[in-house]
C-alpha cells in the first residue's frame, strides 16, 4: 500500500509499506477514507520534538475491511472513527473515560500504521473504533466526523477541563483547528461569551461563526491586558490553552480569575508553571493527551444532525501525493488544518 513516511525533519513523502494483516484476534483493518495532519505532527516536521522514521498520522475515519475473530463490535463495511489512541475500554483508566491512558493501548503510528495511509491495522478494536451510522454522508460531514478522530474531541477536552459551563465567560489561547474547536465546544456547553485570542483575519472571521464573541488580537502582556479589560478586571472563568507554549501558558494563566481553571490540550515545549500564582490565586491547571474515544458517543449525535460543523477548520485538501505540501501549507501557517482525501466510503 501506499502511505505518508516521515524521513527526518521537512522531509514527508509517500512510499510503498506492507499491506497491513491481522495479527491478533481483537484486530481490524481499516480502508482509509480520510486523513488529515495535526499540529502535533508539526513538532516532528519541524524536528522540534524526537519521532523515528517510518509511518506518521493519527487522525482518520475509513472502512472496515477485516476483523480478528475475537472482535464483535464492528464488522466489514462498517465506517468507522479511529481516535489516536487505541484503546480496550475495559481497563481501570478506560472505566474512569480515560482511554487515552489505556494500560494496553497506544498511540497511532505505534501499531506499526500510520494514519496517513492507505489502510490501518487497529489493535483493540471493539474498544476503539466507533461505527458511523447511516449512508449516502455529504463531504462536509465525512470531514466533521474526521474531527472526531481527534481535533474537535481534543477541543472539547479543553473546555471541559477548564470547566466551562452556561452563562461562563471563556477565553481560548490558540487559533489553531484544536483552539478553534475549542470555540465551538465552549459555545455547544453554554458559554456566554467566548474570547478567543488569534492575529490572523481569517481564523478570526472562522472563530467568530463557531461561536466567537470577541477577539483579542495582541499577545503576551498586552493579551492579558486586553482580556482584563473586556472583563473588567476580573479574568475569565474558563481558559483553554490549545498551543503548548510557554508564552501561551503564561498568557492563560495571566487571564484566569482567581478561582478558575485552565484547561491545557497543546502539547507542551518548554512550558513552566507559575506555581506561587497558582496557589496565592487558587488558579488550577488540568488537561492533557484527550480521551477521544470516550467523548466520540456524546459529540457523534451532534455533528450528524448538524449542530456543530467542526469539519469547517479544514481549509486545505489534498491527496496522499501532495501531503508533502498540506505539511508544508500548515507550517507556513497558510493553512488552518489539512485534509487528506485518500479512498472513497
Amino acid at each position: 500500500m501506499r502511505a505518508a513516511v516521515f524521513n527526518g525533519p521537512r522531509s514527508i513523502a509517500v512510499a510503498e509499506r506492507p499491506d497491513p494483516a491481522i495479527r491478533e484476534p481483537t484486530d481490524a483493518i481499516v480502508r482509509v477514507v480520510l486523513a488529515c495532519v495535526c499540529g502535533s505532527d508539526l513538532w516532528y516536521y519541524r524536528g522540534e520534538s524526537p519521532f523515528e522514521p517510518g509511518p506518521i498520522g493519527h487522525e482518520l475515519i475509513g472502512v472496515v475491511e477485516d476483523v480478528g475473530s475475537e472482535v464483535r463490535n464492528v464488522s466489514r463495511g462498517d465506517l468507522v472513527i479511529a481516535p489516536f489512541a487505541f484503546s480496550d475500554g475495559t481497563c481501570p483508566h478506560c472505566r474512569r473515560g480515560i482511554t487515552s491512558a489505556c494500560v494496553n493501548g497506544g498511540f497511532f503510528p505505534s501499531n506499526g500504521d500510520g494514519g496517513q495511509g492507505e489502510a490501518v491495522r487497529v489493535p483493540l478494536a471493539d474498544g476503539t473504533l466507533v461505527t458511523v451510522p447511516g449512508s449516502g454522508h455529504s463531504n462536509e460531514l465525512l470531514a466533521s466526523l474526521l474531527t472526531l478522530s481527534d481535533v474537535m474531541a481534543t477541543g472539547h477536552h479543553a473546555a471541559v477541563c477548564a470547566e466551562v459551563t452556561p452563562g461562563s465567560v471563556v477565553a481560548v489561547v490558540g487559533d489553531g483547528a484544536v483552539g478553534l474547536c475549542g470555540v465551538l465546544a465552549s459555545a455547544r456547553l453554554g458559554a456566554a461569551r467566548i474570547i478567543a485570542l488569534s492575529r490572523n483575519p481569517v481564523r478570526q472571521k472562522l472563530a467568530r461563526e463557531l461561536g466567537a464573541t470577541d477577539i483579542v488580537e495582541q499577545r503576551g502582556q498586552e493579551a492579558a491586558e486586553a482580556v482584563l479589560e473586556l472583563t473588567d478586571g476580573v479574568g475569565v472563568d474558563a481558559t483553554l490553552e490549545c498551543v503548548g507554549t510557554g508564552q501561551a501558558m503564561e498568557t492563560a494563566f495571566s487571564i484566569a480569575r482567581p478561582g478558575s481553571m485552565v484547561g491545557y490540550v497543546g502539547v507542551p515545549h518548554g512550558v513552566e508553571l507559575p506555581l506561587p500564582e497558582m496557589f496565592l490565586r487558587n488558579k488550577g491547571l488540568r488537561g492533557g493527551s484527550a480521551p477521544v474515544r470516550a467523548y466520540i458517543p456524546e459529540l457523534l449525535p451532534d455533528v450528524l444532525e448538524g449542530r456543530i460543523e467542526p469539519g469547517r477548520v479544514f481549509d486545505f485538501e489534498t491527496d496522499l501525493d501532495g501531503i508533502a505540501e498540506a505539511y508544508a501549507a500548515m507550517d507556513e501557517r497558510r493553512a488552518i488544518k489539512s485534509l487528506v482525501r485518500v479512498g472513497a466510503v
